[in-house]
């Protein structure tokens, strides 16, 4: 059964669909820019920035982590990436059913390859107005039901996180790296609109700096 339950899960974050691309916002040498990270562990993916990077109307929830430099912010199926310890039954129905979905943000201090030893995490430089677009991006992922400021679901799965009740509905075909491919067309970059969780890290490493290269694949 837990055999079969991975398989479900790589099938859930290596499926994928579309969504419009958006054009690169050219960055020439002298261009003042921020950098933000793509970490990805083997099956799941996100996105790392820091909170002085953010504009001021984007993610109010940050509020949550007043102490924190970074941010950490995933998109998944509500039910399946809440669970503690293997869920067949929502691993079933995230995979073949419509289901709602929730945002993981993670607080934390330390250097990111620190904070995540281990896992393959790839440098990207944006410059300000593709800094906004990805912060629309992550601001309109969260489902605030016209509420200045969504509560939190919950605690996340490590550090200091929290779900937040997401915009979007998680199946087969929208996935944790269709949600990352999109953060990253946001930020200017041609990411595909059908990766699968092995060519979302090779396109990643193609297009930016690879940091840390550590996870395996499945």
């Amino acid at each position: 059964m837990r055999h079969i339950t991975l398989l479900i899960v790589i099938a859930l974050c290596g499926a994928c669909a579309g969504s419009p691309s958006i054009i690169i916002d050219s960055l020439p040498p002298d261009t003042p820019s921020k950098t933000i990270y793509l970490v990805h562990n083997g099956w799941h993916s996100g996105i790392v920035l820091q909170v002085s990077d953010l504009p001021s109307f984007a993610l109010p929830e940050r509020a949550d982590f007043p102490n924190n430099r970074y941010l950490e912010i995933g998109w998944g199926d509500r039910d399946f990436y809440q669970a503690r310890g293997i869920d067949l039954w929502a691993a079933l129905k995230a995979a073949f059913l419509p289901t709602a979905s929730v945002v993981h943000m993670v607080g934390f201090n330390d250097p990111v390859t620190q904070y995540f030893a281990g896992i393959n995490i790839v440098e990207f430089r944006v410059s300000p107005t593709a800094m906004e677009q990805l912060a629309h991006y992550l601001h309109d992922s969260i489902d605030r039901a016209d509420m200045p400021r969504a509560p939190a679901l919950g605690p996340g799965l490590y550090g200091l996180s929290k779900f937040y009740p997401a915009n979007g509905k998680f199946h087969m075909f929208n996935t944790c790296h269709v949600w990352t491919a999109g953060a990253m067309r946001a930020s200017g970059y041609p990411f595909s609109a059908r990766p699968t969780e092995e060519t979302l890290l090779v396109q990643a490493m193609r297009l930016g700096l690879p940091v840390q290269t550590a996870a395996a694949l499945p």
